[in-house]
């Protein structure tokens, strides 16, 4: 996804920091998010809401579906962004500086969550991205290699009542952590 710093400059995010269906993670950032009230428990409405906002956010061609051609289309933005003199090809400079751009955000970010949750949670969240995808594998039903948003919601909601231990439409903090151990 593109993001844009305070001085407006444009940055390109290949990943997902916690995966498409991250809300169930105790204690993360994602958590936070999907509970759109701060009430610390988060409802079927404000799972679905958040996993809309998501998968608007994933779906990087506006289609309608998670696929190929959202990679195309990444692979495009980031060619547009690299090419900082804008004639249509990527010198070596170019290259280099977008690497090392690159490079040095992701060792700012790195650094600033090594300070924040301890080393120890960086295997747990490569775990978590492999989690994603093969979430997002499972969520294409008809095996086409492609996610519609249809087949996402049909997944949140299938995660959600999994998690929703009492079927009371609201996932608390309990029932988060009891997703957590389950893993």
């Amino acid at each position: 996804m593109i993001k844009r710093s305070e001085n407006n400059e444009e940055t390109l995010s290949l990943c997902w920091p916690h995966g498409p269906f991250c809300y169930f993670r105790s204690g993360a950032s994602c958590s936070v998010k999907a509970d759109a009230d701060g009430n610390r428990a988060i409802t079927k409405a404000e799972a679905m809401a958040a996993a809309d906002a998501r998968f608007a956010k994933i779906d990087v061609n506006g289609d309608g579906a998670l696929n190929a051609a959202d990679r195309t289309a990444m692979m495009a933005k980031l060619f547009v962004i690299m090419d900082t003199d804008k004639n249509g090809a990527i010198s070596q400079s170019e290259f280099m500086a977008a690497h090392e751009a690159g490079v040095e955000r992701r060792a700012n970010r790195r650094e600033r969550r090594m300070l924040r949750i301890g080393a120890s949670m960086r295997e747990e969240r490569q775990r978590d991205r492999l989690r994603a995808m093969a979430m997002l594998a499972r969520a294409d039903t008809n095996k086409d290699k492609s996610v519609t948003q249809a087949e996402y919601r049909a997944a949140i909601d299938a995660r959600f009542s999994k998690a929703d231990a009492n079927q009371d439409d609201s996932i608390s903090i309990q029932e988060r952590q009891g997703v957590r151990k389950t893993r």
